[in-house]
């Protein structure tokens, strides 16, 4: 191989890489702008496909075409009505001018930097020029309640903003301030809010108090009902057992009643019955009203004397 045949293999490998340097790629998700010497030159790409720059001199830088997420920091802010809270937010923002976005912001992590200025800027804003009931409530909705003791808690104050315009006035400060940055703010949401520890803590233990008094309201109203079903039960029972006692007692009446009569049928038919009647009549008093330690003394008039007298 002669020098003519190398100088022309080597010219046909820089003209090679001169062309493959001077196209670039982008595809559906991406938009770029060509600079030289650090600057911008001509229109930004957006198209998907393939484009051209002069090799070396000129350079390409990507931005994405999607929606991006922005996520805020969790940060301490007062309401209108001296509550601390901590406010989480979240946005989704894109960029729409990628040559505006270079010229002000460069890239996408100088882009992100400038949103949590601004977004965090126009949060604390929004919450510090509005109550907390505005901030945590959307509608007039009546609450729903599902336990008997809810009932009995005084409704909620009426709103006259909510959340959602609040959300909604963030977003429109917002756009307002990146407008020449290139980039749009498409959406704006309070992620999660919350008391800070010291006013949690209250509020934990207020609500513990109230949920205590409800339980002391229970079960006082439970043990004032088992009083009266303890009262209802003596009462009835006391009930019962007298008209048991005075049911017996008539019972066993009418039982000594027909006993004694048919005993007197049986002894009063002659003389002889009748006394045998009398005998055995006088010999059970006598059998219960003594024993064998018992003295008595009788008179002659005495009709346990007679018997006894007869007996012996």
């Amino acid at each position: 191989m002669n020098i003519r045949s190398i100088l022309s293999l080597v010219v046909a490998i820089i003209i090679l890489t001169l062309a493959f340097t001077s196209i670039f790629v982008l595809d559906e998700t991406q938009q770029a702008i060509v600079t030289q010497f650090g600057k911008p030159v001509g229109a930004p790409r957006t198209e998907p496909g393939l484009h051209y720059k002069i090799p070396i001199i000129q350079k390409v830088q990507f931005f994405d075409k999607r929606y991006l997420a922005w996520d805020g920091d969790a940060n301490q802010v007062p309401t209108k009505d001296k509550k601390f809270i901590f406010v989480d937010t979240y946005a989704r923002w894109q960029i729409t001018n990628p040559l505006q976005f270079f010229i002000r912001l460069r890239d996408e992590n100088s882009g992100q930097s400038r949103l949590d200025d601004i977004l965090d800027g126009e949060t604390r804003n929004a919450i510090a020029s509005h109550d907390l009931l505005e901030i945590v409530r959307s509608t007039n909705r009546e609450p729903e309640v599902e336990e008997e003791f809810m009932e009995d808690m005084e409704n909620l104050d009426d709103i006259s903003v909510g959340r959602d315009k609040i959300e909604a006035l963030v977003l429109q400060r917002a756009n307002e301030r990146t407008a020449d940055l290139g980039v749009k703010i498409l959406d704006f949401r309070f992620k999660r809010m919350n008391y800070v520890d010291e006013v949690r803590d209250r509020v934990y233990e207020r609500m513990k108090s109230e949920r205590n008094r409800i339980a002391d309201q229970f079960r006082s109203e439970g043990q004032g009902e088992a009083r009266k079903i303890q009262g209802n039960k003596e009462r009835d029972l006391a009930k019962i057992q007298s008209e048991a006692t005075r049911e017996a007692e008539v019972i066993q009446g009418r039982a000594d009643a027909q006993a004694t009569t048919i005993y007197a049928e049986a002894y009063n038919k002659n003389a002889q019955a009748r006394d045998l009647y009398s005998f055995l009549r006088s010999m059970e008093t006598l059998e219960k009203s003594f024993d064998e330690k018992t003295s008595i003394i009788l008179s002659t008039d005495s009709e346990l004397y007679r018997y006894l007298k007869r007996g012996n």
